[in-house]
């Protein structure tokens, strides 16, 4: 019952603002005293580095630096026009320009955060000038982001696939079908909505010519196939891919005319912030889940499990409808590495394939993003248009409960995360 109660305080301390990785660490450290344990507080150094000495950590900070290279390198606007010389004939075609954008800003930054900074600069002000509300293409623009950390590469499955020990070229290959259902069904929504508020496009729309768009959007989306191309036919590792990745930016960067000293240092500033932010919370984490381990409390919920018996769907929802809550209130890789190694084992111990339940997890820890009261890219794109929260809150529903909808389709049917990885041979 103590232990629980550290938890409701780490949990408590999260939601009102305090640092991840000390809220973590600090109430990891006060269970070790209050449960007795004292002298195992003597070996936190040496498993806090065992850790983090993880091959596939290595893939993190290079992926996240290739987002910051392609962020300011020219890239957005180059797969603005490629999609508008696609989609741009279409009834609401900014909209589709703004999902098909992400889907391939996806396959290059793997963030969510990333996707919807760069698109807020460009697309949203560019809807507004043809006749959008500021809102809808602020949502719009929100809702679309969250395909960047489903298809790879994705810097939340390096972190899951770490963290419980499963496969990332397989959690890559099983993000790739949800990733792009998830685009196909939010550029149906689109579509009812262009016609629904009469949004603008269709027949006499000025567009990009194709050809010049394809040339100058080529290199970028070549990237991805190079990316995913080596990982998952076993050319390259996630952590050499990333490190062709950052090469390839530089060089398309610079091709652009975009890339200059100035930005590289800022996004080296970058990426290095976000990785100390990281690594700090995996410290807290080690500690964390040393606590779990001598508590015991995947068994205790194995047991209530088979106590109260629960099915393995039924599981399942009850394990997503407490990671839908974390995402909620939670940052994204706090609550997968606060709740994972409480959740996971007892789904695992049922039968769930790894591969599959860490796609849901990661799809459904990334929704939260899009949910209120603390959904992480919906303040990120208020702070950028200027939109008003609760409005834009207001607007991102109807996105968000599709959404929600396709995880609980996830759930249900396994095999549309597993077809890929089984048939590359991937899985564990």
């Amino acid at each position: 019952m103590t232990g629980w109660l550290v938890v409701g305080y780490v949990i408590g301390t999260l939601v009102l603002g305090g640092a991840i990785a000390y809220a973590i660490g600090a109430g990891s450290v006060l269970t070790f005293i209050v449960m007795g344990w004292p002298e195992y507080l003597a070996i936190l150094p040496q498993r806090m580095f065992s850790q983090l000495d993880v091959f596939a950590f290595l893939a993190m900070p290079m992926f996240i630096l290739t987002g910051e290279l392609m962020n300011r390198g020219g890239i957005a606007q180059a797969l603005i026009n490629f999609s508008m010389s696609i989609v741009g004939r279409f009834k609401g075609g900014l909209g589709h320009v703004n999902i098909m954008t992400s889907v391939f800003f996806a396959g290059i930054s793997g963030s969510a955060a990333a996707d919807a900074a760069a698109l807020s600069n460009t697309l949203v002000p560019q809807m507004q000038r043809q006749g959008y509300s500021l809102n809808y293409a602020a949502a719009v623009t929100a809702a679309s982001s969250i395909i960047g950390p489903i298809i790879p590469p994705s810097v939340i499955l390096i972190f899951y696939g770490a963290l419980m020990n499963t496969p990332i070229a397989a959690l890559f290959a099983a993000g790739i079908l949800p990733g792009l259902l998830l685009g196909g069904v939010l550029l149906a929504v689109n579509g009812v909505a262009a016609h629904v508020y009469d949004h603008p496009g269709g027949k006499g729309s000025e567009l990009p010519a194709f050809w010049p768009s394809t040339r100058k959007a080529l290199p970028a989306l070549l990237l991805p196939m190079i990316i995913l191309g080596g990982v998952l036919f076993g050319w390259m590792t996630p952590a050499e891919s990333a490190g062709i990745a950052v090469v390839a930016a530089l060089i398309i960067g610079f091709a652009y005319r975009e890339l200059n000293k100035e930005q590289l240092v800022l996004a080296a500033e970058r990426t290095l912030m976000l990785l100390g932010a990281i690594f700090i919370i995996l410290c807290a984490i080690s500690t964390f889940t040393y606590v779990t381990a001598l508590a015991q409390w995947p068994q205790k919920i194995s047991g209530a499990v088979v106590a109260l018996g629960l099915s393995k769907i039924q599981y399942l929802l009850v394990l997503n409808i407490v990671f839908l809550i974390a995402g909620m209130i939670m940052d994204v890789k706090a609550a997968v590495a606060l709740l994972a190694p409480i959740f996971v084992p007892p789904a695992l111990l049922m039968g769930v394939d790894p591969v599959h339940l860490g796609i849901v997890i990661c799809f459904n820890i990334t929704v939260g993003l899009l949910s209120p009261p603390l959904g992480g890219v919906i303040l990120i794109i208020a702070a950028v248009t200027g939109a008003n929260y609760w409005k834009l809150i207001k607007a991102t529903l109807p996105f968000f409960l599709i959404e929600v909808l396709l995880l609980a389709v996830l759930v249900t049917f396994p095999s549309i995360s597993l077809t890929l990885p089984t048939w590359l041979g991937l899985m564990p």
